[in-house]
């Protein structure tokens, strides 16, 4: 196993087990799609998808890619330090029981003990892309994120006349626009019709212009057809589905239309505030649903 030679800075947290000063790591506030891997020997430590805010001023983590971390208890038995299981790079410390996540973990990490790499979406032409919107974009980017086959979630509004609507403007009501995700995802692992069932067990498609207290045609069930075999497809998933309810289904199906990303505050808005009021409240509970309803067609955790 090769070693990285290390700053005398990476040495004294690394080797020495030193603690870099809270908010000053450059992965603090960082939330880019990729890996991370241990800055001494390179080995993967942590997955994009598993980082959140904990707001303690270092990188946090709920989970570890497996057998990447090896556990020992401090000498005063206060603490659990965390090191990398292939290397014995010293990473931080890990807490349970604080409630943070759904996982109840906390990997509190160095920034300066880990490298980033990122992950970049495939430039492959057998990838699809798909518009839709059910509510809340910040709802909809989390539970479809969970979907084998999707490589990208990217929250933003389309439906509007009004060209680079912002977040202020769409709330208000009056640019017509929708809150939508863009899914990139592999259809020989995700059939459009799945990736349509999906979307509808995200969210109440029985409710006009509304999901929950959100209220407003910006939080209209609606999906985006970008020709007349989706545009089949979609209405025959939503007969499918219309057998579950009583109220007949309101989801618009229309056809394709500029899709603007929404500003970056707004992208993976759960992974970064799980403990958030609204995320605590609405999206943990939903998901909690959604995985237990639509396990055959998400990842693997």
């Amino acid at each position: 196993m090769s070693k990285r030679e290390l700053t005398e800075f990476e040495r004294w947290v690394i080797e020495e087990k030193g603690t870099e000063r809270p908010f000053s790591g450059e992965y603090d506030n960082f939330y880019q799609v990729g890996v991370y891997h241990c800055r001494r020997c390179d080995a993967p430590l942590y997955r994009s998808e598993d980082k959140f805010d904990a707001g303690c001023g270092w990188p946090a983590f709920d989970d570890e890619i497996p057998g990447a971390i090896k556990r020992v208890t401090d000498a005063d038995g206060r603490r659990v330090e965390i090191l990398c299981d292939a290397c014995d790079a010293h990473l931080g410390h890990v807490f349970e029981g604080e409630r943070l996540t759904e996982k109840n973990t906390r990997h509190c990490v160095n920034s300066v003990s880990m490298v980033f790499k990122a992950h970049q979406i495939p430039q492959d032409a057998s990838l699809a892309k798909a518009v839709v919107g059910g509510g809340c974009f910040w709802c909809i980017e989390a539970t479809l994120k969970l979907a084998k086959g999707v490589h990208q979630v990217v929250s933003g509004y389309a439906g509007g006349a009004v060209e680079n609507p912002e977040y202020k403007a769409v709330c208000s009501g009056t640019t017509g626009h929708a809150e939508v995700v863009e899914v990139t995802y592999d259809p020989s692992q995700l059939s459009y019709a799945d990736l349509l069932r999906l979307f509808f067990a995200s969210h109440d498609p029985t409710t006009k212009d509304r999901q929950g207290n959100d209220v407003g045609t910006q939080y209209r069930s609606i999906v985006m057809v970008e020709n007349e075999q989706q545009a089949t497809t979609v209405n025959q998933v939503i007969e499918e589905v219309q057998q579950i309810y009583d109220a007949p289904i309101v989801t618009e199906v229309v056809a394709q239309q500029t899709f603007y990303p929404a500003e970056d505050e707004h992208q993976d808005y759960y992974q970064k505030h799980p403990y958030q009021g609204y995320c605590q409240a609405i999206i943990s509970p939903k998901l909690a649903k959604f995985r237990e309803q639509m396990a055959p067609l998400l990842k693997k955790e």
